[in-house]
């Protein structure tokens, strides 16, 4: 049987950065750095991953640095561009994969309000049979709990899964609930990997 490979979508299909969208905003660097790290930060971003609607984020963040208001709003309206395209690589191996009639789906921690805005844009998503959201769910990777959640809706045992992800603690808890997981430094060295496990022939 041909073992379904389940994507994070963040820096392993596509590009994820907020400087991405903030350089454009913040011509300073030294302030850049600034923002993303102490204003707009993943951290705070991750909030929304995990459920919390921006109409609770976005006033209360301007509320602490009224100051950057417009580029906090500019979050809320304009995340798209903190995705700029594909990883390297990632467009070709997912139509290798399709023209393999591998199973293909995804996990990932995104917010649903952006995930509604992102997902028409998003090519290498389209082959997936289904997607498990974070902000949709109120679950977050790597809580074993989302991958519980993944393998029964998608109709998977454990042993019939492969995980990919770009972050260590997230490839743990999908081993945690007995998926193989494939920590993502890159398309080259995935692709080896789904050879070794027999999705792709040898060369």
């Amino acid at each position: 049987m041909t073992k379904a490979v389940i994507f994070d979508v963040g820096q392993v299909l596509y590009r994820w950065d907020l400087r991405f969208l903030f350089a454009k905003l913040i011509p300073d660097p030294v302030e850049l750095e600034y923002f993303v790290t102490h204003v707009v930060t993943p951290q705070w971003h991750f909030q929304h991953d995990a459920g919390r609607p921006l109409a609770e984020m976005v006033p209360e963040l301007i509320g602490q640095f009224p100051a950057y208001e417009p580029l906090i709003r500019a979050y809320a309206t304009r995340f798209n561009e903190t995705i700029p395209g594909p990883m390297p690589g990632m467009a070709a191996l997912v139509d290798d994969l399709v023209a393999a009639a591998v199973p293909q789906f995804g996990i990932t921690n995104f917010g649903a309000e952006f995930w509604d805005k992102f997902r028409p844009t998003a090519r290498l998503i389209d082959p997936m049979r289904d997607v498990v959201v974070s902000g949709v769910e109120c679950l977050m990777k790597p809580d074993p709990a989302i991958y519980r959640l993944a393998l029964d809706r998608f109709g998977l045992h454990p042993a019939d899964a492969l995980f990919i992800d770009d972050r260590a603690e997230n490839c743990a808890g999908a081993e945690a609930v007995g998926i193989t997981a494939h920590m993502f430094t890159g398309s080259d060295a995935l692709r080896r990997w789904l050879i070794e496990q027999g999705v792709f022939k040898r060369p």
